[in-house]
């Protein structure tokens, strides 16, 4: 953790270390920034790829298992794509009026301040990117072992050794170039799409054929069980979690190629993409099972693809392992922004916030952001980690669209290039208020578990960013890793337009000793 307090938004207070760290001309770290290379078909695969996981191709059913009717459940899936649609023009908003990589840490803390962004950026290095990674990642290697295994479950340590495979070469790809990364993550995205295309085709064949008994109403509706309103608000948190990653695109605000322009047009088209595609390929999976059959199956894709598509049902679990593969690499791309920005910020330790000389990635938070995976792929309570920290990020959704209607009254005349009524915020702030007193009022010792595990970063706000003037030992020992990690991962400081020190303060060589580095204070 650094040492100082952030007073400037760009994070530029450091000195920049020389961007040649070899032989060549002089070239200070000035001419290094991350680059914008994401442009709008890149922008809506980072948003679509990141939604559409391995969720809609193996367990929908949580939805219409807590839906009680096939129409119910089919209403909560439209229902929770609009609200989704809700908080991403919420989100488009402050993306423009705070065009800053990190998303909701970056807009929680400029308006709340430091602690409550702290806070966010604490409980997502800590629980909720790491689990999210490892769990995907061990997805993939179970849809790829599975063939190899038939009659019985892969062992554990061929799929953590897999899942820690995708994961090394997936870090390296995004390590070696940005344009890569998003290569990836284009032709994944697509590969998903094309998949869940063809099951939406064919269930459109079946309902042609006459296959659409349970979308008639009168069976549409018929129960399996009572109706309950604590089930039917469980189910909206199901959708509402089969939708997440529809804020990951303002993870990296500073690398898209016109951010005020295709922000808000890649958010306006992912998001109808994806609640059309979700909507009907659920409508297809009822033209081929019933309601019981659904919910017994372990792999609603697979059992679907095995019903229907005959010798080439093999293509379900292909797109699953294919989903999921595109989904850590959408995951690490992201997550590691909001690492950067976090350590911009003084947040986290400086060397986070150091690139490429040359390819102008973040290598050392892609590293950190692959190791904290690993780490979590060694335990076995990834699952119940998820569970408690659910309820914290749902909370700060909603922090953050409310900070959208507490910077409309405190600064009114900043520019804002998007400008939504506050209708939309308050109606997404009502929503969520909702599932958030429902999740307290059923699930109060997991939610009080979240609370906890967050309220952990309050003591470490304070001696790590809060309190300045930690003994020299400790600031020597800080410089000197971070020099160190300059040196190993050939990175430095990324220039920055409203930083004064950026352009005037000379460079320094990399191999020369930089002892004060570590010695210096917030400025």
């Amino acid at each position: 953790m650094t040492a100082r307090k952030r007073s400037n938004s760009g994070g530029s207070d450091h000195e920049p270390a020389d961007s040649q760290a070899s032989s060549g001309p002089d070239t200070g770290s000035s001419d290094v920034a991350l680059k914008k290379q994401i442009g709008l078909v890149s922008a809506c695969g980072i948003i679509v790829g990141n939604i559409i996981g391995s969720g809609i191709f193996v367990s929908p059913k949580g939805v219409l298992a807590n839906a009680s009717s096939v129409g119910v459940s089919l209403i909560v899936w439209a229902a929770s794509g609009l609200i989704t649609a809700v908080g991403a023009l919420c989100y488009a908003e402050l993306g423009v009026t705070i065009p800053k990589s990190g998303g909701d840490y970056s807009y929680v803390k400029d308006i709340f301040g430091g602690l409550a962004g702290f806070l966010r950026l604490w409980i997502a290095v800590l629980v909720i990117y790491p689990t999210n990674q490892a769990v995907i990642a061990l997805t993939f290697s179970n849809y790829i072992l599975q063939p190899l295994f038939p009659s019985c479950l892969p062992p554990v340590s061929s799929l953590r050794l897999l899942a820690a495979g995708c994961l090394l070469l997936l870090t390296w790809v995004n390590c070696f170039s940005v344009r890569w990364a998003t290569c990836v993550q284009d032709i994944f995205t697509a590969g998903k799409l094309l998949a869940l295309g063809l099951i939406i085709v064919v269930g459109f064949v079946q309902i042609c054929k006459g296959h659409y008994y349970w979308l008639e109403p009168v069976h549409a509706f018929e129960t399996f069980r009572d109706y309950e309103i604590g089930l039917i608000a469980v189910s909206f948190l199901q959708g509402s979690f089969a939708y997440g990653g529809w804020n990951f695109l303002n993870y990296v605000t500073e690398e898209l190629v016109d951010p005020y322009r295709n922000l808000p047009r890649a958010i306006f088209i992912s998001i109808p993409v994806v609640t059309f595609v979700f909507v009907f390929a659920n409508v297809a999976y009822v033209t081929a099972m019933s309601p019981q059959e659904l919910l017994a199956s372990n792999a609603v894709a697979v059992t679907f693809g095995e019903k229907l598509l005959g010798v080439f049902s093999w293509i379900m679990p292909l797109s699953v392992a294919f989903s999921t593969f595109g989904g850590v690499n959408g995951s690490l791309f992201t997550s590691s922004r909001l690492f950067f920005a976090g350590a911009r910020e003084g947040h986290l330790p400086q060397v986070l916030a150091m690139i490429h000389v040359r390819r102008c990635t973040p290598i050392p938070a892609l590293l950190f952001t692959l190791i904290s995976t690993l780490l979590m792929l060694c335990t076995s309570d990834i699952y119940t980690l998820i569970n408690y920290v659910g309820f914290i990020n749902n909370l700060f959704y909603g922090i953050t669209v409310a900070g959208q209607i507490v910077l409309r009254y405190k600064q009114p005349d900043m520019h804002r290039p998007i400008k939504v009524s506050l209708a939309w915020p308050v109606l997404f702030l009502l929503f969520w208020a909702f599932l958030l007193v429902f999740s307290l009022y059923s699930q109060p010792i997991a939610c009080g578990v979240g609370l906890a595990i967050m309220m952990t970063g309050v003591p470490v706000y304070f001696l790590g960013v809060y309190w300045e003037k930690k003994p020299q030992c400790f600031e020597t020992i800080i410089g000197n890793m971070s020099h160190l990690c300059q040196k190993l991962c050939f990175v430095v400081y990324p220039s920055t337009e409203d930083s004064p020190e950026s352009r005037a303060a000379p460079a320094k060589d990399v191999d020369a000793g930089d002892d004060e580095r570590g010695s210096r204070t917030a400025g």
